[in-house]
């Protein structure tokens, strides 16, 4: 597979191209995302579905730009593919051969079904796990609906209800939209109610920031954001009901203006439809289905266990780190002391990962490296993690052995478990981190409140005085170079 690869969505609205890079196997990031708000669907739904001459001509240097963009960026792949505005019109033949004549692309006109299920592909590969849920994507022509159950895709629907759409053909009559609305819901089976909505789509994410802002939420990372919907409900039907001078005021974008109120009615009115208790935001889409399509195939989700985020942390900054024994050695230590910690195995999940990526700050800079790392992992650590999750191994990594919250990190404690499973996590971490500098093999026994390390054949030749730094639990001892 080629090592970067450019995906380009060819939406109503806007166009956007993302270029991802290959890392390993299936390990990958996203280097550049470019959007042009180009309006490819502007007054086609009321000019019979017909893409107009100046929306094409805008689209068509969009895409030459976005060529020239990926080209620089030594791209061997360009997927395009277009949505519902292409796929609606009865000149998109024509535009596709136009463009594929005049700048040597080609262009993949794919239908409803096909978009619904690639932005449900990518939830569910991306996405921190979850079990059962319905997704959504609002464009600008069209809205998608992806049932998910039990972690497999297993049915997808397209609505004709975009926000272009409803703005071009019922700007100024309430009562006809309404009647649209209720007709085109009826269409969504009743197998679709979710308890969790996945809401994907630019006005969605918009909405989402719009929350987080107004609740102050610790992070900036919008993907894998989750809210309860009774919660929020009528803070969304404000958006909806505002005039457009005062979208400003609930960090709405410019550029989301005028169709954000659009999106925020369909979003209210499906979510009801479908009965959603918690709303997921998800920064990923279509165009991340499309690259995991050509990824992952001829599989269609990661192996068990992977997690791309983390393959490509490691890949690209850890390639200098690879007999680091600090994941041994913390495996080692959360089962010696699982008697007396108490730590269920998703915590010992956490304890690894932040194991695996403890010295990666130390690529930046030796000095701060912890907050280095931290900020690695808060940065990037973008899929298969929930925001409480990389609060949780930023903090540890953090911590270093220290027993208070740094003060930079105190503003993540709504994400934290309580301080007694921080400090067991801490510990065990800082003590893994500083024994995996040893070259001698290092066995561990617990016994009477003490923590045994040693090696059967030889003495040890470890610092103390950096063990004894570490802030430990109040019920254990540690004795160095002695068996139990």
């Amino acid at each position: 597979m080629a090592k970067k690869t450019a995906v380009v969505d060819l939406g109503s609205n806007s166009i956007r191209m993302v270029i991802f890079e290959k890392t390993s196997r299936y390990g990958f990031y996203t280097t550049h995302e470019f959007k042009r708000k180009v309006r490819l669907g502007e007054n086609s739904y009321n000019n019979k579905k017909f893409l107009q001459k100046e929306a094409m001509q805008r689209a068509e240097e969009t895409l030459s730009f976005f060529k020239q963009c990926a080209l620089k960026n030594k791209c061997k792949k360009i997927f395009i593919v277009g949505t519902s505005a292409l796929r609606d019109a009865p000149n998109s033949k024509e535009f596709i051969k136009r463009i594929k004549n005049k700048l040597q692309l080609n262009i993949r006109c794919i239908d409803g079904k096909n978009e619904s299920y690639l932005g449900g592909l990518a939830a569910l590969n991306l996405l921190s796990n979850f079990k059962d849920g319905t997704t959504l994507d609002i464009g600008g022509g069209s809205s998608e609906l992806c049932l998910i159950k039990n972690r497999k895709i297993i049915d997808c629907i397209s609505l004709d209800i975009g926000t272009v759409r409803l703005k071009e053909l019922f700007n100024s009559d309430s009562k006809k939209l309404d009647e649209f609305l209720e007709s085109t819901l009826r269409l969504i089976p009743e197998t679709f109610c979710n308890d969790n909505l996945i809401a994907i789509g630019g006005s969605l994410r918009a909405i989402s920031s719009s929350i987080m802002q107004k609740n102050s939420y610790p992070l900036k990372n919008l993907h894998d954001f989750r809210y309860n919907f009774e919660d929020e409900k009528d803070y969304i039907c404000k958006i909806l009901n505002t005039n457009a001078n005062s979208l400003i005021d609930f960090g709405i974008k410019k550029d989301r203006f005028d169709t954000i109120k659009e999106g925020a009615l369909i979003f209210l009115k499906i979510a009801q439809k479908i009965k959603a208790k918690q709303i997921i935001t998800s920064g990923v889409g279509i165009r991340e289905g499309i690259y995991l399509q050509d990824l992952l195939r001829p599989l269609k989700y990661f192996p068990n266990n992977f997690n791309p985020s983390l393959k490509s942390l490691q890949d690209r900054f850890l390639t200098n780190n690879i007999k680091n024994k600090t994941p041994q050695y913390a495996l080692q230590i959360f089962d010696t002391l699982k008697e007396i910690h108490n730590l269920n195995t998703y915590y010992k999940n956490i304890l690894i990962v932040a194991s695996k990526l403890c010295h990666i700050g130390e690529y930046l800079n030796f000095y701060f490296a912890n907050e280095h790392s931290a900020n690695f992992i808060l940065g990037g650590l973008n899929y298969g993690f929930s925001h409480k999750e990389k609060a949780l191994i930023a903090t540890i990594i953090k911590l270093n052995g220290k027993k208070a919250i740094p003060y930079n990190l105190e503003h993540f404690k709504q994400l934290l478990p309580n301080s007694q499973i921080i400090t067991w996590l801490g510990f065990m971490l800082t003590l893994a981190k500083t024994l995996s500098f040893s070259e001698e093999k290092i066995n561990f026994s617990f016994c009477k409140d003490t923590l045994y390390i040693y090696n059967k054949d030889q003495k040890l030749n470890l610092s103390k005085d950096e063990i004894k730094k570490i802030t430990k639990p109040s019920n254990i001892n540690i004795s160095i170079n002695q068996a139990p």
